[in-house]
């Protein structure tokens, strides 16, 4: 009897183990979606197209490509602007857009979205649902500028192959890169998918991004992901939203968006709160804290929550042209409708916002993590006069101990030997 159920119980294992190693071999086999070509532009062939949509609208329309080197690794960044009267583009009465597409490699649909609405800002395209009259009131008071893809070297490894690559073109993810909380690593951190990189700003991609948002100033700064159906405002560090009115307005614009374009289905709150993880050293909590921008969002447009977590092109972008379109027109109306409410808030911001005041000098962890702004008000000229690498603060920080620990050395040395001359000899 007791040989029966010590077999009954050996084969209740056996086929315990075969369940999982089955669930677990039929995970690791199962299909990987590829990119579907007849929605998806390559790299190239999407900046060509960006390119001769600028070239047909000069009057609107205008592109710059930027470059950045750092120890033999090079970025390019392309910026679209646009301002309805092109002569206007430095009044500074204008209200400021930011938008910045492509950041996370393998999140392809950000960068379509991104060719959308410059194709509606140049009136190639139309939103099926917006008056026209209005539109064309509100894009009279703005100034826009467009990144389509912040990571061109990381896209390239995902074109190649690397379908679940977010990172740059060296494995650093580009929204770690930045300094605010920069380099604190969760428990469940992730070195393929977080890799916040060497220092602060090691990455040419976020230096040259930095220098864009300094030069230009925006009022409304939107870092636009897939994954999910979210509107994320700060903190992405922390589990809680900035207190104030600013930060209620920042609210509420979002549940009025996400009630009016999402159908109510998108997350809304901090993203640090709302995501179940918290990230450091993203681009949205450096805008906000540190340039000072009032309204700073990121976007999360589109998420498959069944696909495999290998299935990266599916989990991260529509595979089909009914849903590859409803994204697009759904989130293009989205950010129609924030550009109206956000000019139409715009003397009112300028009002209220604490970040208008007089000079605003930043901390000093601010400075430890590598920049140092002055910054006047939001009108004024500020200046980036100094940028120092922790890395180096950290090395002439450890040379300066190191000095005084051997000059402490001396001093008792020369103390011991001082009192040993004086006391009497002994013989043995």
């Amino acid at each position: 009897m007791a040989f029966r159920v010590l077999q009954f119980y050996i084969l209740w294992l056996f086929c315990c183990f075969s369940s999982i190693r089955s669930d677990n071999d039929s995970s690791q086999h199962a299909p990987i979606t590829p990119i579907n070509r007849d929605l998806y532009r390559t790299r190239a062939a999407l900046m060509e197209e960006i390119e001769a949509l600028v070239n047909r609208h000069q009057d609107k329309l205008h592109m710059e490509t930027f470059q950045s080197t750092n120890k033999g690794y090079n970025a390019e960044l392309n910026v679209v602007t646009y301002c309805r009267n092109k002569t206007a583009v430095e009044d500074k009465s204008k209200f400021r857009i930011l938008l910045s597409f492509g950041q996370h490699a393998r999140e392809l649909i950000t960068s379509e979205l991104a060719l959308r609405i410059l194709s509606i800002l140049s009136e190639e395209q139309f939103l099926p649902k917006m008056d026209p009259l209005l539109l064309k009131k509100t894009l009279e008071k703005v100034v826009i500028k467009v990144v389509p893809l912040e990571n061109m070297n990381g896209r390239k490894k995902v074109e190649e192959g690397d379908l679940c690559e977010r990172r740059n073109g060296r494995g650093v993810d580009l929204n770690r890169n930045w300094s605010v909380d920069w380099g604190k690593k969760e428990k469940d951190f992730d070195p393929y998918e977080e890799n916040p990189g060497s220092a602060p700003f090691s990455e040419p991609e976020a230096q040259l991004m930095r220098k864009l948002s300094t030069s230009f100033d925006p009022h409304i700064w939107v870092n636009v992901h897939s994954g999910m159906e979210a509107m994320f405002m700060p903190y992405d560090h922390k589990n809680t939203t900035p207190s104030g009115l600013q930060s209620q307005k920042m609210k509420l614009m979002l549940e009025t968006l996400n009630h009016l374009h999402c159908g109510d289905r998108c997350v809304v709150g901090s993203g640090g709160g709302s995501v179940g993880y918290l990230a450091h050293g993203t681009t949205t909590d450096y805008m906000y804290e540190v340039a000072r921008v009032p309204m700073s969002y990121t976007f999360e447009i589109y998420g498959d929550e069944k696909a495999s977590s290998r299935d990266c092109f599916k989990m991260f972008n529509p595979v089909d042209h009914l849903t590859f379109n409803r994204v697009l027109n759904e989130w293009s109306g989205t950010f129609f409708a924030m550009f109206n409410m956000g000019a139409h808030q715009m003397m009112d911001v300028q009002e209220s916002t604490p970040f208008n005041n007089a000079d605003h000098l930043i901390s000093i962890d601010d400075y430890l993590n590598g920049y140092l702004i002055e910054r006047k008000n939001r009108y004024s000229e500020k200046k980036e006069f100094l940028d120092l690498g922790l890395q180096e603060i950290r090395t002439y920080f450890r040379l300066f101990l190191l000095s005084s620990v051997m000059l402490m050395f001396m001093f008792c040395s020369r103390i011991a030997k001082s009192n040993r001359s004086h006391l009497p000899s002994i013989s043995l």
